[in-house]
């Protein structure tokens, strides 16, 4: 299943690029598209479609017990795999597009601004007689020393700061959680010693889902008042997230089932398929508000694209389920 997720959002990354290109988006933008044409609202969406079907009246998936049980335990697989991908990979292209407007802002203003009537050379004149001697000390540093350097030159990077981001961390301390028994059954299980911690953090995390939805809110009214967001570049999302991500889906399922890398579970089978069709992450507003631009144009983005999933995310989902039973 997170093979099957970055899957997704390569194919949605490639054809966001490919988009950007057509559509010729400002710099600014361009990170927005990618974002919103790879990045799925998977646990959100996938927490209450799968129970949902599983609860229905003769289910194809089973037992409604065992069908709601596996289908919580995928919707959190999904949603800790999608976190990953976003907070990491997604969030340096969204920094790295949203920069590239500081970068142009500086040029123009450093070309713009008079140059100094008096210039010093007293630095220059200062370094004329100075020498470079060799460092004995550097030349003599072991090898243990020179990884060791190495090793916190790398910490203190600002990319690798970049990638582990605390939603980075947050998730891959719960796969910890959820895969060392002893970990688990401190935390998770009822009767466990520290249940009231894990609670706790639950209660936290049911807030932001709001939250996040009265960010993007708050945004809209700006976003309909007057945005950059181009008729094109809209539709093109919308055929991506609608048409082209959900076909590409079928594809990448089948091949994989061709191959034997999927069992039998129609369950299993139908969620893959649903990763594929499911509308843009809300947590692309959150990187954006910390950013600092595009947001107005993120919740138009978000609006049409939820409003269009309420029929083809229908459509989907019943053309899946015909298609794994």
């Amino acid at each position: 299943m997170p093979v099957n997720i970055f899957i997704s959002c390569a194919i949605g990354s490639l054809l966001g690029y490919i988009l950007v290109k057509i559509t010729k988006t400002p710099p600014h933008l361009k990170g927005l598209v990618i974002a919103c044409s790879s990045a799925a609202n998977l646990g959100n969406m996938l927490m209450i479609i799968l129970p949902a079907l599983c609860e229905e009246t003769n289910s194809p998936f089973g037992d409604s017990s065992t069908c709601s049980a596996y289908g919580e335990a995928y919707a959190s697989l999904s949603l800790a795999a999608q976190a990953i991908y976003v907070w990491s990979i997604l969030y340096s292209i969204m920094r790295t597009s949203a920069n590239s407007i500081v970068k142009e802002t500086a040029e123009i203003l450093s070309e713009t601004s008079a140059e100094p009537l008096l210039v010093s050379h007293s630095s220059s004149e200062d370094n004329i007689y100075q020498v470079d001697l060799p460092d004995e000390g550097n030349q003599r540093m072991s090898t243990f020393g020179k990884m060791k350097q190495c090793f916190m030159t790398t910490i203190r990077s600002k990319s690798l700061k970049m990638i582990f981001t605390p939603a980075t961390i947050a998730a891959i301390v719960g796969f910890i959680v959820g895969i060392v028994s002893p970990f688990r059954k401190a935390l998770v299980d009822d009767s466990a010693p520290f249940h009231v911690i894990y609670s706790s953090i639950d209660l936290i995390g049911e807030a932001g889902i709001p939250s996040m939805t009265l960010v993007v809110g708050a945004n809209l009214l700006k976003g309909l008042k007057g945005s950059a967001v181009k008729t094109s570049l809209l539709l093109g999302i919308l055929i991506i997230r609608s048409i082209l991500l959900p076909v590409s889906g079928i594809a990448v399922v089948k091949a994989a089932m061709h191959f034997g890398l999927v069992g039998s579970y129609s369950l299993y089978q139908f969620t893959l398929l649903l990763q594929y069709a499911i509308p843009p992450a809300m947590n692309i507003g959150t990187i954006l508000q910390m950013i600092g631009t595009g947001e107005a144009e993120f919740s138009v983005v978000m609006l049409w694209n939820y409003v269009v999933a309420a029929f083809s995310l229908t459509l989907w989902t019943a053309f899946y389920m015909w298609l794994v039973t």
